[in-house]
């Protein structure tokens, strides 16, 4: 199948999908008369909106999925978002009201036998003082692994990791202040081993052979508590247009609290969104991830640059940073178009950041507006990066 084949397929899946579902007036907009989820999701008990996953990631040859979103939201919030839609004028109607509780479940099978099922939940309390977001799962997840920073292997070697993991943040407001802060934790517990034990023999580094080859086929479990920062002032949760979002992680893996490996790992995300006129806005992103850790660590521990165009777990190193750049133009009340780009490094040794080759991607998509009273958008990003060309069906921010 062509390109051009992948990306028109779902676009067209999705649009036939609108249109039936328009004949019925829940999800007929009065505002405009198009295809709008808004009121089918705050009338249910339970407002569900499914969202397909189309996974395009070469690194797992491809995949398909679905994950389904479920909305709970108290009769008050219903009727605050209903009285700010019943003003013809305001296009606006998610915009500085608490976003929804939301809870989801998934499952994703891919073209290289992987696959990953789970949920999570997304909870606002106190009017939004208290925000909680926890997430678990099990997958088979099979991977080329290309090595750690500079070191680079001869040949990709096939890694299959099965694993559970649990991941929870609590986080609560400081006084009347866009901060939040509380505790995180993180635990993964994984089955680690190659496709074929014989790519390890003579693909390592010598000086690394031994260690590489001890943590490549091995079972291992990574515990982490700690705290979280958090600035945010974005506009919208999900779609967020105007504001700014910073967050700071910094958890401690030890063996006190189960992990079979120490180290401490810093996160630090930085995210922009600037309205320039009527019709132009832009986005920007900042991330850096930093593992301080005297050994090697699991490739699904290590950090790696995360950007549109970029295999996942492709580009790994102890010491990451990325940043991309988006423009949004907005065409009309539901849609709009975005072009990006984006650049990343990943590098062992914090003080060799500077001189590590430097990953560029780039590409463009559009938007549209499927539940108004949210302001949640879905769309296509379209990405290439320094190997592949890669689509992405995206559910609110790409961010």
């Amino acid at each position: 199948m062509t390109l051009l084949k992948k990306i028109v397929a779902p676009i067209l899946i999705f649009l036939c999908s609108s249109s039936a579902f328009a004949a019925s007036e829940i999800f007929t907009d009065k505002l405009d008369g198009n295809f709008d989820a808004s009121r089918y999701l705050s009338e249910n008990a339970y407002g569900f909106l499914p969202v397909p996953i189309i996974i395009t990631d070469p690194a797992v040859d491809g995949g398909l999925g679905m994950m389904g979103l479920f909305f709970h939201e108290s009769e008050e919030e219903q009727a605050s978002r209903l009285k700010a839609m019943q003003d013809e004028n305001n296009d606006k109607a998610a915009h500085s009201l608490l976003p929804p509780s939301v809870s989801v479940a998934f499952g994703v099978y891919t073209g290289n036998d992987s696959y990953l099922a789970g949920g999570g939940h997304l909870g606002f309390f106190n009017k939004g003082r208290i925000r909680y977001m926890g997430a678990g799962g099990y997958g088979d997840v099979n991977l080329d692994f290309h090595g750690f920073g500079d070191i680079t292997f001869e040949k990709p070697i096939e890694i299959k990791t099965q694993a559970t993991m649990i991941m929870q943040k609590l986080k609560f407001k400081l006084a009347d202040s866009n901060f939040y802060l509380g505790p995180t934790q993180r635990y993964i517990d994984a089955q680690i081993s190659p496709a074929n034990i014989n790519d390890l023999v003579g693909n390592l580094p010598p000086e690394w052979q031994e260690a590489l080859t001890n943590l490549l086929t091995r079972n291992i479990t990574t515990s982490g508590a700690g705290i979280t920062l958090e600035y945010d002032s974005r506009d919208n949760f999900f779609s967020p247009t105007n504001g700014l979002k910073y967050e700071l992680n910094y958890l401690w893996f030890d063996e006190s609290i189960g992990s079979d490996v120490d180290y401490h790992l810093t996160e630090l995300t930085a995210l922009h969104y600037f309205k320039l006129s009527k019709h132009w806005r832009t986005a920007f992103r900042v991330e850096a991830n930093y593992a301080n850790s005297d050994t090697f660590l699991p490739p699904y521990a290590t950090p790696s640059i995360s950007m549109r165009g970029i295999p996942a777990a492709r580009y790994q190193g102890q010491s990451v940073a990325m940043s991309e750049l988006e423009l949004i133009y907005k065409i009309n009340f539901r849609w709009e178009v975005n072009a990006f780009a984006g650049i990343g490094k990943a590098t062992n040794e914090f003080s060799e950041f500077s001189g590590s080759p430097s990953r560029v991607s780039k590409g463009a998509g559009f938007r549209y507006l499927i539940a108004r009273r949210y302001g949640f958008k879905m769309g296509v990003d379209i990405a290439k990066g320094p190997e592949d060309t890669v689509f992405y069906i995206q559910a609110g921010s790409a961010w």
